[in-house]
């Protein structure tokens, strides 16, 4: 779902969207390739929506709620250690919680089981692992990745612009 302005805020079902674009609150950019069929009407499949009007999207980044998934889509679903894309994948603290580590965004990456455990309670300079980018808050469209870990490639074109300004 996009705003008023193209930008992208929210995953919905399919049926959400269908009643937004019923109400005329939306009105649909990108449709898939099945129809949606009730008794009396037949509407395209909503893919991609975008609001009528501009709904007030609240951006504090300081305040967002860390959470596994949402680290792991900031991070692209990647170790940050060995680059690996495995499954399985756990949050790791760079400066460990038990050498004075805070819990904050800047401190967690994702990280593969085995490095996570060889790391254990080091510090990265003590093992020389240190992590391939620098964690940071995450832009204002993670929830896209973790609602999708992989979006629909009409998305791209959608998601592109948003993540350029992140």
């Amino acid at each position: 779902m996009l705003n008023a302005t193209y930008e992208p805020i929210h995953v919905c079902s399919v049926r959400r969207a269908t009643v937004l674009l019923l109400k005329a609150k939306a009105e649909m950019l990108e449709t898939g390739d099945r129809a949606l069929h009730s008794e009396r009407l037949e509407l395209e499949r909503p893919v991609v929506i975008r609001l009528v009007t501009y709904v007030r999207v609240p951006r504090d980044v300081h305040r967002r709620k860390i959470t596994r998934k949402a680290v792991l889509a900031r991070d692209a679903w990647t170790c940050q250690y060995c680059g690996s894309e495995r499954g399985g994948l756990t949050v790791d603290h760079v400066i460990p919680r038990s050498r004075g580590g805070e819990s904050v965004w800047e401190n967690i990456v994702a990280s593969c089981a085995p490095c996570n455990r060889r790391k254990g309670n080091r510090l990265p300079r003590e093992i020389q692992m240190h992590p391939k980018t620098t964690p940071r808050p995450p832009g204002p469209n993670v929830f896209i990745r973790v609602a999708a870990p992989k979006p629909p490639p009409i998305w791209e074109r959608y998601l592109a612009p948003a993540a350029a300004a992140a």
